[in-house]
């Protein structure tokens, strides 16, 4: 009798999940790993009576002198009736980077800190310095000076990190130091409440609680991969969702507040936005992937180096630019002054041009108003409507009640509700500059762009528009009926 062959008709078997032993691994990184103590002198307010916190009694009852003496000795009060300054404490997580005494931790970890501790392993409490701080990727670098070398861990590369890579986190949840969590990478690149421009916020379900900011997160060679920042959570404790600063974003900014004791980010200048479906559909191309450039500051290294409103970049020094939050933080890690090469579409031709990367200035986003006053309509104004959008010219009267620039042609007067225009957020005041990336002089040139696009068959257009000297691209879709 023969015998079956076993791999025939056999099905075939996924290799069984191998679960890593994390002991040693633990044991290794744990003395690396620091509490962040800090305390907050915090004064009373003077615009609040000293009772305002105080249970409302009726005066004269058993409970006055009792509440009174409770909220002196709760540091509410004072018996001579004035507010005490109060003392406040919080505990964080921090990282060893340099033998020599170089913590790394969240900035909002020591924000306002008037004392900073570092409590090592071994219960060794050190008084740390504040080297530098940045709001913005909310990392900060502290100093201990230790009677001997301390253990450190090194970076690893956030960018290798995969979907589904086993993690660890160490760190200080609810005071309880040296506390060790594992799981695995549970997505990349997450922006979350748009903390910042630069969020790309790797997430695990390694459990993270409040405490464990600034604490590491390790890959499976005990390189550290993120910085434990932030969770999901609505009752305040791990439901599973937590979320590591990246590090190859944090290792730049460290390295830069190591040096000068501030982060030094570039800047080329672009007003960038998204491309979605309807502007890829608009502009032809086959995917979103990619940074849509609306215009520029004055001045700007991406200007000067030839780059135009329109174009989608495409890569960044070599690296794609999966969308317009990935340009920013690669254009913000690239260094001041070097020549980098952008690889860029435009209108259906693929060009690289040379951009000289400067340096980035915090500066507050000013918004202009767009005024009140009468419609600034004249009964000889020619009115057009398109796509929900009341367009006409730009007349001295509407410039006036607008605040428009002089150059200002084709202006919005009115967005009519529910309409494609309404969906993407345009308003009165608005100026249309270019339909279909061609530039408009007219109400009539709208209208006219628009009737080409139908014969041509297109689902949506594209309209450059200047919102109180904000530009942006806007595809609005059209109604073939």
């Amino acid at each position: 009798m023969a015998s079956a062959k076993a791999d025939d008709r056999s099905p075939t078997l996924a290799a069984p999940l191998v679960i890593p032993g994390l002991g040693p691994l633990a044991n290794r990184l744990l003395p690396a790993v620091v509490n962040v103590s800090t305390s907050q002198t915090i004064k009373p307010d003077a615009k609040r009576r000293p009772d305002d916190d105080q249970p409302q009694v009726p005066p004269g009852s058993p409970f006055e002198e009792f509440f009174k003496d409770f909220m002196d000795r709760q540091g509410g009060g004072s018996g001579d009736g004035e507010a005490k300054p109060q003392k406040a404490q919080s505990l964080g997580s921090g990282f060893v980077i340099d033998p020599a005494g170089y913590v790394v931790t969240n900035n909002h970890v020591i924000d306002g800190a008037d004392e900073i501790t570092v409590i090592l392993q071994d219960n060794t409490n050190l008084k740390a310095e504040l080297v530098g701080r940045d709001a913005t990727t909310d990392l900060a670098l502290l100093r201990v000076k230790p009677d001997h070398p301390l253990p450190a861990v090194p970076w690893g590369d956030s960018d290798t990190a995969k979907v589904g890579d086993w993690v660890m986190a160490i760190g200080n949840p609810f005071g309880l130091g040296g506390t060790v969590t594992s799981g695995i990478i549970s997505a990349r690149a997450r922006a979350i409440n748009d903390n910042g421009p630069y969020d790309e916020f790797l997430q695990t379900d390694a459990s993270i609680n409040r405490g464990n900011s600034g604490g590491p997160l390790f890959n499976t060679s005990g390189e550290v991969i993120g910085i434990n920042s932030a969770i999901f959570s609505p009752s305040g404790g791990s439901i599973g969702i937590g979320f590591a600063i990246p590090s190859d974003l944090a290792k730049n900014v460290i390295a830069q507040l190591k040096a000068t004791g501030k982060a030094r980010r570039g800047w080329i200048g672009a007003r960038i936005q998204t491309v979605n479906d309807d502007v890829a559909t608009a502009l032809g191309l086959d995917s979103t992937k990619g940074a849509l450039v609306g215009g520029f500051i004055d001045k700007s290294p991406a200007k000067e180096a030839g780059i135009q409103p329109g174009d989608v970049l495409l890569q960044f020094d070599g690296r794609d630019v999966t969308n317009s939050r990935r340009l920013s933080r690669l254009v913000a890690d690239a260094p001041v002054d070097k020549a980098v090469p952008v690889k860029l579409w435009r209108k259906g031709e693929i060009k690289t041009i040379t951009v000289k990367v400067g340096q980035a200035e915090e500066a507050a986003e000013q918004t202009a108003s767009l005024g009140e006053g009468g419609s600034g309509i004249s009964p000889s104004t020619p009115l057009v409507k398109a796509l929900g959008l009341s367009i006409t010219e730009a007349t001295p009267d509407l410039k006036d009640k607008f605040k428009l620039d002089d150059s200002a042609n084709v202006v919005v007067v009115d967005v009519a509700k529910g309409s494609p225009a309404a969906d993407k957020d345009l308003h009165a005041g608005d100026v249309i500059l270019e339909v279909a990336q061609e530039e408009v002089k007219s109400a009539q040139d709208v209208v006219h762009k628009i009737d080409e696009a139908k014969k041509a068959g297109r689902k949506s257009i594209l309209l450059l528009v200047d919102h109180g000297g904000d530009l942006r691209f806007v595809a609005l879709r059209i109604d073939q009926g």
